[in-house]
């Protein structure tokens, strides 16, 4: 077990199997999708394509599991961490959204946890949506924050976990087109997996998430060995102590 420190001197235990931890979340994360297209394909109401995997949902449950977990190792009631159910939020732009993680300790909202994946080979359309998601996401609710939604509380931790296909596509360089303005150096020539990692740390930089994770992995992969990270400032076990040991704060505040 170990048990690093943060900031404000919160100790942060994570088990000594963790990266082993999220090679499973991964594993389950393929598994479920390889499950639902098989299931939808076959029904009398099939969709097509890869679309019968993604229309299925909870793929990314391995990972909520794993926070869960992790959160009720460091102390966090059970009865706070809502992940099945009531999962909805009052925004400002639209009535409600539905979150993956909620961590709600008496009455008081602490943390918003939303988690996506990308998978082929339609990496442009979806690269696209999944942007305009998280950033529609945040201002949402960060403005519904703002204007008293969620009562007179420190304003939520809010984070965004991320899962990309890595493949022959999602890692070539991809060409953009500038009819009338130059696009920022970053995005020329630049992989769907660089332009994907390159949102997560804006979405961060721009204070719209407390923090975010981007892994990638191969198709298929029953053993969830393939997870990589291609970011330091974007992984997974520095954006899980930041949760922690922001919901371990917030507790303190409340209690």
């Amino acid at each position: 077990m170990t048990t690093p420190r943060n900031s404000n001197n919160f100790v942060i235990m994570l088990p000594e199997n963790f990266d082993k931890l999220v090679h499973e979340a991964t594993r389950f994360f393929w598994g479920k999708r390889d499950a639902q297209a098989l299931a939808q394909g076959t029904d009398g109401s099939r969709d097509r394509g890869s679309r019968a995997a993604v229309t299925g949902g909870k793929q990314m449950d391995g990972f909520v599991f794993l926070l869960t977990d992790l959160l009720k190792l460091n102390g966090i009631p059970p009865e706070s961490i809502l992940i099945n159910k009531k999962l909805e939020l009052p925004g400002y732009f639209r009535p409600t959204k539905k979150w993956d993680l909620l961590v709600i300790h008496t009455g008081k909202l602490l943390a918003v946890l939303e988690l996506k994946s990308l998978v082929g080979p339609s990496f442009g359309n979806n690269f696209n949506n999944r942007t305009e998601e998280a950033v529609g996401s945040a201002t949402d609710i960060r403005t519904a924050y703002r204007e008293g939604a969620f009562g007179k509380i420190r304003r939520p931790w809010l984070g965004y976990l991320f899962m990309l296909e890595r493949s022959g596509k999602s890692l070539s360089p991809v060409r953009v087109y500038e009819p009338h303005f130059p696009v920022f150096s970053i995005f020329k020539k630049a992989s769907y997996a660089k332009r994907c990692e390159e949102m997560c740390r804006r979405l961060v930089r721009e204070g719209l998430y407390n923090d975010a994770a981007f892994l990638s992995s191969t198709k298929g992969d029953r053993e969830g060995k393939s997870v990589q990270e291609s970011a330091q400032d974007l992984a997974i076990k520095p954006f899980c102590q930041s949760l922690i040991a922001s919901v371990k704060m917030g507790i303190n505040s409340v209690t």
